[in-house]
């Protein structure tokens, strides 16, 4: 192992700042409705000091008004009340915190808003109430899990008296909250860990599990047969997040970096599938954009993708700084937040109304051109006719032309690709900063080796006569020593061949490097004497 690295050409560089691309600004020269409305958006960092733990959920009220996230042992309960505007400086107002025994887990409301359910690490299920003048209290404690209860969800439609459930025990249960008892269980719903779920758009006894063993199971509680689902579909990937589309005959999973589109009608016949993200997609959500509804998907690669699942086209993208795992979008679509693996939420406030938003009627066919642009006035507009001639005045603001940088002879080499010209034109000048950038540059293109292969004898003396005025330099030594060892390998039959000039530089370079071996051999004597010497003194 030793020997290979010994015999290893590598060459230990550091990356030179001047020699680094210049980051350019890309901006989009077209603008789409699409484009146009996420830009209302305007973007806010939350940076909670309770929130140090990673945001694995978020929900909306169905009204709106609150905003719930789940991190730690606890589900905080935010008022967006206050959000109806952009404000760079908001910071949420805490409405509430429901304290748990464990993890807290998928946070949901019910239709009406006013009660709200976790799931927990222990298994537990807790269902509070949210009043307006009260601390909220724990109503309800559901007991049927032994593992984590991953998914816990209401109904979307108005029924009040059922709750969802479903966990890494692989147990799916409806519950009847009146009297804390199992409607509908199944144990054994999945081979896996169940870890995504979501209800009907369309009825509030038909559910949709995800679990870990790639498949995805639609239940119904009013078949009488509980033990089998009615439609088992198999994703390919660990399931991390499902959802029904709003029509209900449509659904959505997301496993690995895949999103999958169903016909449920069909019977599961995948209709299309989406692989845009880079890692693993962490959750769902749908968006409302004007009169249409997109499916919004976070991932680990720190993206977030809205897709027009009626044109199978990804309309818009976003990158944030961190892995995204919990993804929420307000019903009035007036508020978009994401939460991270570090406890940071992004939330995106709609600015302003959305210019096509005011032109749309009621009626679903409702349509209008937009207005056109009001005609600039002129009348406060002067012209001036100046020759090249005249001469600022005194309150003249003058915008100089940006000077024209002038390159030097072995940049305009190295922009060509010739790179055995631009070394030796850079050796020629003698100026050390100059030589060691174009050395890394060549080790950075991987053609440093070819380049001092093809040196002929009066080149190849000038990089010789470089490395052994310049090879004991502290800052540049351990490159200009394993540049040195290379040199002499490669070229040693026509450093031999080379005459007495040749072996001038190499009798320098020996000399350089004997004294350089004295010296550090002195100094680790001298090492050696002070070390007891400073053993003595701390004592």
């Amino acid at each position: 192992m030793m020997a290979d690295e010994a015999t290893r050409r590598v060459f230990p560089t550091e990356p030179a700042s001047h020699l680094r691309p210049r980051s350019r600004s890309v901006k989009s020269l077209v603008s789409t409705p699409e484009s146009s409305f996420w830009r209302t958006f305007r973007s806010s960092t939350l940076h909670p000091s309770y929130l140090h733990l990673p945001i694995t959920s978020l929900s909306f009220s169905p009204n709106s008004s609150l905003l719930a996230a789940a991190s730690s042992t606890s589900v905080r309960v935010f008022s967006s009340l206050s959000l109806s505007e952009y404000d760079p400086d908001f910071d949420p107002a805490l409405f509430a915190t429901l304290p748990l025994p464990d993890l807290a887990y998928s946070p949901s409301f019910r239709c009406d808003g006013a009660l709200i359910a976790a799931g927990c690490e222990n298994g537990a299920v807790r269902v509070f109430d949210l009043p307006n003048d009260k601390p909220p209290k724990t109503l309800r404690r559901l007991n049927a899990h032994s593992c984590a209860s991953r998914v816990v969800s209401f109904p979307l439609l108005d029924h009040k008296l059922r709750l969802f459930s479903a966990g890494d025990d692989a147990l799916f249960v409806q519950w009847d909250l009146p009297t804390e008892t199992p409607l509908f269980s199944v144990p054994g719903a999945h081979r896996d860990y169940i870890r995504a779920g979501a209800p009907s758009p369309v009825s509030p006894d038909v559910f949709v599990t995800g679990s870990y063993d790639h498949t995805v199971k639609i239940w119904d509680a009013r078949v009488d047969s509980g033990a089998s689902s009615v439609l088992s579909i198999n994703h390919g990937h660990p399931v991390e997040s499902v959802l029904f589309l709003p029509s209900g005959g449509l659904l959505a999973t997301a496993g690995g970096n895949t999103i999958k589109i169903w016909d449920v009608i069909a019977g599961g016949k995948p209709v299309y599938s989406v692989e845009t993200h880079n890692k693993t997609v962490t959750a769902l959500t749908l968006a409302k954009v004007r009169d249409d509804t997109r499916l919004l998907s976070v991932s680990i690669d720190g993206y977030l993708k809205s897709f027009d699942f009626s044109r199978f086209k990804i309309t818009h993208s976003m990158r944030y700084p961190a892995p995204l795992l919990s993804v929420a979008f307000s019903p009035t679509g007036t508020i978009r937040v994401v939460g991270t693996n570090n406890g940071a939420m992004y939330m995106g406030i709609k600015k302003k109304k959305d210019e096509f938003e005011d032109q749309v009627g009621s009626d679903d066919f409702a349509w209008s051109v937009p207005l056109p642009e009001k005609p600039t006035s002129r009348k406060n507009i002067r012209y001036f006719k100046r020759g090249q001639s005249e001469k600022p005045s005194e309150g003249d603001f003058i915008i100089k032309r940006p000077e024209k940088v002038k390159l030097k002879e072995h940049d305009r080499l190295l922009r060509k690709f010739l790179h055995k010209d631009a070394l030796v034109s850079v050796l020629k000048t003698q100026q050390t900063t100059s030589i060691m950038a174009v050395l890394e540059e060549l080790v950075a293109r991987r053609k440093l080796i070819k380049c001092i292969s093809n040196l002929d004898n009066d080149e190849l003396k000038l990089l010789l006569s470089f490395i052994s005025k310049k090879a004991t330099q502290p800052w540049c030594a351990r490159f200009l020593m394993d540049l040195a060892k290379c040199v002499l390998e490669i070229r040693a039959e026509d450093i031999r061949s080379g005459g007495p000039e040749m072996a001038v530089h190499v009798r320098n370079l020996r000399s350089m490097v004997a004294h350089e071996i004295q010296v550090q051999r002195s100094l680790q004597e001298i090492q050696g004497m002070i070390s007891p010497l400073l053993v003595i003194a701390g004592k």
